[in-house]
């Protein structure tokens, strides 16, 4: 299964707010560490994602290139 920017995001988003309604300082610190972990990941998953794009696009470019000069 995939992870996508979305759930990490999500995850990071619940982390902060369990961070939020912490009591103890340990769980608070605890949950901050957890959303920077899941932040991180959501960084990761969108880069990953963009460098996916661009590749897509110049292998598409190629093609066509390739189709131009096959056909002319």
């Amino acid at each position: 299964m995939s992870q996508t920017f979305e759930f990490y995001s999500e995850r990071a988003d619940d982390a902060a707010a369990e961070a939020k309604a912490a009591t103890l300082d340990n769980v608070r610190e605890r949950c901050l560490r957890a959303e920077r972990t899941w932040r991180g990941l959501a960084n990761q998953a969108r880069r990953t994602l963009l460098q996916r794009q661009k590749a897509d696009a110049a292998r598409v470019a190629k093609r066509i290139e390739e189709a131009a000069a096959t056909a002319g």
